[in-house]
């Protein structure tokens, strides 16, 4: 074992370039460098294999312990080595339910559900949920096939709200693989095209609801006068369009600062029961939700 020796803590995130990310990496960082650790970051960039490799290059650098965002639940065996080995590991954002380390997560059913129950409350019932994470063939067929743990649990929150508001066959509109801004237009274009075109979109982040925002502007439709939009994560510009946006606000900073404590305690000696810490969302209602075209006045 390598821990206490070279003040150093590995990070493997999912997506630098996501704000999410970036505002956790800093909490991480301000931590670790007020407890007079370093910090070492990967980027998995959604991908298993790329995961593994951050890994391995991280355990060759002798770091002391790991934070790691899984990209996948099915495949954690190299985190289950490292666990294994004495090292201390910790997760960020997506739970493992039969992996017993610490963890920090949010509650990501809750909040699609909260913010898809905005949407039908609004008189939404052709409502699109646009992810980036990636599957053969893009087209969603069942949860069982969703191998990231926060992806799974939100789409789960954004079915059961939908039918627990009538809305018939909202799988229909479950849109995978906007991995990029050029497949999140081609994705957001296949939408507006089509006749029962969606009156509404969740994005499952902002990098993908920005792009959104976009292909809406260019279409030359109105936000929300034809069609409502809401994103997780409150970014920057989110604030500033006209009309700002309606997010769920998840504590970026606070995430990656608390996962860095408990990393931390582990590295100072502490032997306490593995903890799952949930930290609370809360949707911030702007201006980006109205009724869908032709009710109540919403043309």
């Amino acid at each position: 074992m390598t821990t206490g020796k070279s003040g150093i803590i590995g990070v493997v995130v999912g997506d630098i370039e996501n704000s999410f990310f970036s505002f956790a990496v800093r909490g991480i960082s301000d931590v670790a460098r007020a407890a007079g650790f370093n910090v070492i970051l990967a980027n998995s960039s959604e991908q298993i294999e790329v995961e593994k490799a951050a890994v391995r290059v991280l355990i060759g650098k002798r770091v002391d312990g790991l934070i790691v965002t899984p990209s996948e639940s099915r495949d954690v065996s190299h985190l289950r080595e490292i666990h294994r080995s004495g090292r201390p590991l910790a997760l960020l954002d997506r739970a493992l339910s039969d992996f017993d380390v610490d963890t920090v997560t949010v509650d990501d059913r809750d909040a699609a559900m909260r913010a898809t129950k905005i949407l039908t409350e609004a008189g939404h019932r052709n409502i699109a949920y646009v992810t980036a994470v990636d599957f053969a063939g893009r087209e969603y067929r069942e949860l069982k096939q969703i191998y990231t743990s926060s992806v799974r649990e939100r789409i789960e929150g954004f079915l059961a709200a939908c039918r627990a508001s009538g809305v018939e066959k909202p799988e229909r509109f479950v849109q995978l693989g906007a991995t990029n801004s050029q497949e999140t237009r081609t994705i957001t274009e296949n939408l507006l095209s089509k006749h029962d075109r969606p009156t509404a979109i969740l994005a499952s982040d902002s990098l993908i609801a920005l792009e959104v925002f976009k292909v809406i502007r260019e279409r030359g439709l109105r936000i929300p006068e034809d069609i409502s939009l809401i994103t997780f994560h409150d970014a920057d510009w989110t604030s500033v369009t006209s009309p700002p946006i309606t997010v769920i606000d998840q504590p970026a900073y606070t995430l990656g600062k608390t996962i860095a404590e408990l990393l931390i305690r582990r590295l100072k000696g502490e032997t306490h029961t593995p903890k799952r810490v949930v930290i609370d969302t809360s949707l911030i209602e702007r201006g980006s939700v109205g009724p869908p075209p032709g009710i109540k006045g919403g043309q």
